[in-house]
């Protein structure tokens, strides 16, 4: 008889699982901010959320289910990569070493990486930090390459690509482009300069004196991690709740790969409070905006956005990798921060943390933001015959990527090929210029020499620019 019971209350503890989170796993609640998670019931991905005001936590609960195979819950215990949040945390370390004497923001880096190639200008970290460096974007510049996002993208592998570039998108400190390569080569020197892994240091430094036991950077996507939650990505419609799994092998240090809880991320807000890391002064640099040499100001400072909303003043950093969907914000003058972490790709975590902000500080906001219909493009695409696109036909090789694209036309279209990347479809909408139909190749810019034979192209996006591919037949 009471192996029977045993077998009949061990099964119901199987299956009643996400209906039976741990007993400090949410609380307390706030109902108002319930309501913009409400949505995300039953087997989905959803949200762990978190709501510091006045020092006090107002608001910490999970919703949804971290891990699809097997129904677990996700709570405010559950480990997440934050993707881009992880920047601020790159940036603190940064100062944190600066302070201890061993980094100077203002020298070469070269000085400490010298393995970085001489792009004829000076590269310093204060450039890493406020994305004015004009080192390429490695998404961007990787998918080139044929690398697939769900591939193994190491920190080695980023930096090993960097180490390979001839050419930088702008003269340093000119002008602001994100660049996920910069915090990437601003934890290498880190590394460089304090003796220790980027992730010993930052324990040392960060996560342990606050307190943050569940939090580290990856850097091995194969290590095991309790209470971590999976990617997720809606399959067509999401109200068919069908989604599939996203695969993360990022170990993509300073930049993004910071694993962490809401739980613990509650612990970094409230030290943009207490200063106990980093002491008053780290922290008022934390916020201090970058400049370029031009003297404008950017809104960007030290791994965060600075901005407003509705009257009020705010800074934060959202994050995006796999499934994953970050967002943090606080306001600083109301004491008010908030956390989204969600599991999938349309969590849309900013728009639902301006909606919990609202739940607090409506009375004391301006109008709402007014949205605009945006207008109609009404440039007339030029229309090339299969003889004009045969001209660009050929083989192009980007030696900085050690990659080749062949470009031939099919059906009345020009089509770019790579043996990892699917097809791309170029469509002119200029003249020797394209547009493709994956992320890739958001511009493709033909290039002719002084007889008009095409002998390359280059690729320009937000990210990366000019990016040479050289016709080699």
């Amino acid at each position: 008889m009471k192996r029977t019971l045993f077998l009949v209350s061990f099964l119901f503890a199987c299956v009643s699982g996400p209906e039976s989170p741990s007993a400090n796993s949410d609380g307390p609640r706030n109902t108002d901010v319930d309501i913009v998670f409400s949505d995300l019931v039953g087997m989905r991905p959803g949200a762990a959320v978190g709501v510091v005001m006045d020092g006090e936590v107002v608001h910490r609960a999970g919703y949804g289910i971290a891990h699809m195979d097997h129904g677990i819950p996700i709570t405010p215990e559950t480990v997440f990569d934050i993707a881009s949040i992880s920047k601020q945390f790159g940036a603190m370390a940064a100062l944190l070493l600066e302070a201890q004497g061993h980094l100077d923001l203002e020298e070469d880096v070269r000085a400490y990486v010298p393995e970085l190639p001489d792009f004829g200008a000076t590269i310093v970290p204060r450039h890493l930090i406020h994305h004015t460096s004009g080192i390429r974007d490695w998404p961007h510049t990787m998918s080139l390459g044929g690398v697939e996002y769900s591939d193994v993208i190491s920190f080695d592998k980023i930096l090993r690509m960097l180490y390979q570039q001839s050419a930088i998108n702008f003269p340093p400190g000119s002008e602001y482009a994100y660049s996920n390569t910069g915090y990437n080569l601003l934890a290498k020197t880190i590394e460089v300069q304090s003796g220790m892994t980027f992730r010993d240091y930052t324990q040392e430094q960060i996560f342990e004196p606050l307190g943050m036991k569940n939090t580290h950077f990856s850097d091995d996507y194969l290590e095991i991690v309790p209470g971590r939650a999976g990617s997720y990505t809606p399959v067509d419609d999401e109200t068919d709740g069908i989604f599939r799994r996203q695969i993360n092998q990022l170990t993509a240090l300073a930049s993004s790969s910071l694993n962490t809880t809401v739980d613990d991320f509650i612990l970094w807000m409230k030290n943009y409070e207490t200063s106990q890391v980093g002491g008053e002064e780290i922290i008022h640099r934390m916020l201090e905006r970058g400049v370029l040499t031009s003297g404008d100001t950017l809104a960007y400072a030290h791994g965060l956005t600075t901005g407003e909303y509705r009257g009020l003043k705010h800074f934060g950093h959202g994050g995006s990798w796999a499934g994953f969907r970050t967002n943090f914000i606080r306001f600083p003058q109301e004491d008010l921060s908030i956390v989204v972490f969600c599991n999938f790709s349309t969590c849309n975590p900013a728009g639902r943390a301006l909606k919990v902000a609202e739940a607090f500080l409506e009375d004391q906001m301006g109008p709402a933001p007014v949205q605009l219909d945006g207008s109609d493009d009404t440039t007339e695409a030029p229309n090339l015959s299969d003889s004009e696109l045969r001209q660009y036909s050929g083989h192009y090789r980007s030696p900085e990527l050690d990659s080749t694209y062949e470009i031939f036309v099919e059906s009345g279209r020009l089509v770019a090929e790579h043996w990892r990347n699917p097809a791309s479809i170029l469509s002119p909408i200029g003249e020797d210029s394209f547009t493709g139909d994956q992320r890739w190749f958001p511009e493709v810019r033909f290039i002719r020499n002084q007889t008009a034979q095409i002998t390359g192209f280059t690729v320009t996006g937000v990210r990366v620019r000019n990016l040479m591919f050289e016709r080699v037949q």
